[in-house]
């Protein structure tokens, strides 16, 4: 099957160019087309996978090729390279992408352009699979890109929405900026090794840092240039302002992006890189820092949001903190596995809170709740999935987090311990805000009884990957069982793998602080908005600055757009300014204008009488007479 696996990406883009061209116009045939596709891929990632573990762990990494174009001293090839990394991606986008289109049959059949729809999701399926299984950095820049343009196309799905539209913008204006660092990067890149392979360029910098041909902060330098594409893509701080936006398209492309496309993008781009990243110790504590920080930074934001997919945005942010983090002091395995197991739980709690929006019509908790009675699937699905991204073992949730924080707490970066117990209470302010939304939106009684009377439990197209990705919010931390520890066996970096615990009751005992954060947030979550022996309202009025300021998302977008409006637009009028009154008026006008008086000047001298001339011919040499005289 490894030698199909050039299939993956061009299946869904063949799709892409069939349901653009022929059969827009027929949901139901563009949705076959779409989802078929994927589940073709699906199979061949499957069978690629079963291929690749029969092989010795040495022999794990198999890329073939051919030439692009060839500009010397450069040779940009286009090709696919198949490792566990790169499997391991593949079984997650394909698997999520799937599960997304059928779910959107019954979420998106009624919307006029559905065709349209599913055209945009198989390009950027294709899109996020061609970055995936590329063997170089040019060739991965192309399906960056890519997924780039397919978030603007579908966060302004509805474009007629001044928000969505607004939205799919800022996205990709974000993006851009951070792309920029990234394209830097690839282009340094080319430059110094004269290459753009994975392959070749980790062999050169492993014997340059050697031998001493490549200083470590030099190749720092360039990982960071990389990294700030990963800020846009992941949406790491400062660049996570258009992620929250994003959710004004449709709920299963908020479950895409979220889960398994565009924000994995980043967090595999620096896994894929790692040998730049892990030259020198300043890339890494960098990548450290913006990771823990974007960690918390969006869990506090978090506990103050009212809309259901908004809050799961901010989630987003946070747990792409983690995964950020943990790369940044070493734990390359771990931070892969919470990526895994994110996108199963981030996908499931997505779909359900579509699942919720599809029954009510509306997105604010505060209109919800007691729809446990009304929606049992998707109350128990969801309930998986907040207990797994919570941390409670024995789901998913737990396994990643833990790895992550064993990772940190074991690392010699710089202060370390600040990150560990960053993320530790980081564990706890997820936990509260996630049990807050399940609380409010689940239990109770109905805050709005014309949305209460009209909900109902979604369609089995929508519940059915909902039921298989709780499944698999439960057992896909199993792969990293204590004593097992199949995944860090299969997805690893040399001294990033750190062992864990040989049983399971081991890793409850060394993990005993984030579980009990963890219970603690749920209780305190229960007590303000299940039990409600304590006022939230009361709470929000007492501390009001702080309310206001997370509610306000720490008025970042307010500080970028009067950042733009004084400095940027503000150098603009500078700068026009400058290109009317001294550009043009000065030099362009004032040339003219000096070149208009001269000849009016030098005019007077031509005055057609000879005796004139002879007077000045003789002043002249008069003149050069008495300079050499003297």
């Amino acid at each position: 099957m490894i030698q199909y696996s050039w299939l993956i990406p061009a299946m869904p883009a063949l799709a892409y160019a069939l349901i653009a061209i022929f059969t827009r116009k027929s949901k139901t045939v563009s949705a076959i087309i779409s989802i078929l596709t994927m589940g073709a891929c699906f199979a061949i990632s499957v069978g690629i996978f079963f291929e690749l573990i029969k092989l010795d762990p040495a022999n794990r990494v198999i890329t073939f090729g051919a030439t692009w174009l060839q500009i010397a001293p450069w040779q940009a090839n286009v090709g696919v390279l198949i490792d566990p990394l790169s499997v391991n991606m593949l079984l997650v986008v394909t698997l999520i992408s799937l599960l997304v289109q059928i779910y959107s049959w019954g979420y998106m059949h009624e919307d006029e352009r559905c065709g349209t729809y599913y055209a945009y999701l198989s390009l950027f399926t294709a899109s996020m699979l061609l970055l995936v299984v590329s063997n170089n950095y040019l060739q991965i820049f192309v399906g960056w890109e890519l997924v780039g343009l397919c978030s603007y196309l579908l966060i302004g799905f509805w474009y007629f929405k001044p928000e969505a539209a607004n939205a799919a913008k800022k996205a990709f204006v974000v993006n851009r900026i951070g792309d920029m660092g990234f394209l830097m990067g690839v282009v340094t890149i080319g430059m110094v090794f004269q290459t753009f392979d994975f392959a070749q360029v980790k062999d050169m910098v492993t014997q340059g840092m050697a031998n001493g041909t490549y200083q470590g902060a030099y190749i720092a330098g360039i990982a960071l240039l990389l990294f700030c594409g990963a800020m846009g893509k992941s949406a790491q701080f400062p660049l996570h302002v258009w992620l929250p936006d994003a959710m004004e398209g449709p709920t299963p492309v908020s479950a895409l992006i979220h889960a398994a496309t565009m924000v994995a993008a980043g967090v595999y781009m620096v896994a894929r890189t790692y040998v730049l990243f892990s030259a020198d110790p300043l890339a890494m504590t960098v990548v450290a820092y913006i990771g823990g920080f974007t960690a918390i930074f969006a869990a506090t934001i978090a506990l103050a949001q009212d809309d259901i997919k908004r809050i799961l945005a901010y989630s987003t942010l946070s747990q792409l903190g983690y995964m950020v983090l943990s790369l940044g002091v070493g734990g390359y395995t771990s931070g892969m596995f919470h990526l895994t197991t994110h996108a199963c739980f981030k996908a499931l709690l997505f779909l359900g809170s579509g699942s919720v929006i599809h029954a009510v019509h509306n997105q604010d908790i505060w209109k919800m709740g007691g729809l446990s009675k009304k929606m049992s699937i998707t109350t128990l699905t969801f309930a998986i999935g907040t207990l797994a991204i919570a941390g409670i073992p024995p789901l998913a949730g737990f396994f990643s987090k833990d790895a992550i924080l064993d990772a940190v707490k074991d690392s010699n970066i710089w202060h370390h311990e600040i990150l560990y117990y960053a993320a530790v209470f980081t564990a706890f302010l997820t936990a509260f805000y996630m049990f807050r939304l399940f609380f409010v939106v689940f239990t109770g009684e109905a805050r709005d009884h014309h949305a209460y009377d009209h909900a109902h439990e979604s369609p089995i197209s929508m519940t059915l990957p909902l039921m298989i990705l709780a499944v698999l919010s439960v057992v896909v931390g199993w792969l990293n069982w204590p004593g097992v520890d199949a995944y860090s066996k299969f997805v690893s970096y040399g001294e990033a793998h750190l062992e864990g615990a040989s049983n399971i009751w081991q890793l409850l005992a060394q993990s005993w602080l984030s579980i009990v954060m963890a219970v603690a947030g749920i209780l305190l979550s229960a007590m303000f908005y299940y039990w409600k022996v304590l006022s939230a309202e009361k709470m929000a009025e007492t501390f009001k600055p702080v309310y206001l300021l997370l509610k306000n998302k720490y008025y970042v977008d307010e500080f970028y757009t009067w950042l733009v409006d004084k400095g940027l637009f503000g150098l603009s009028s500078i700068l026009k300014w400058f290109d009317d009154e001294v550009v043009d008026d000065g030099m362009v006008d004032g040339t003219g204008w000096v070149a208009r008086k001269m000849g009016g000047l030098f005019s007077l001298t031509q005055t057609g009488y000879v005796q004139n001339y002879a007077l000045v011919v003789f002043g002249a040499v008069a003149v050069i007479f008495l300079l050499v005289s003297f």
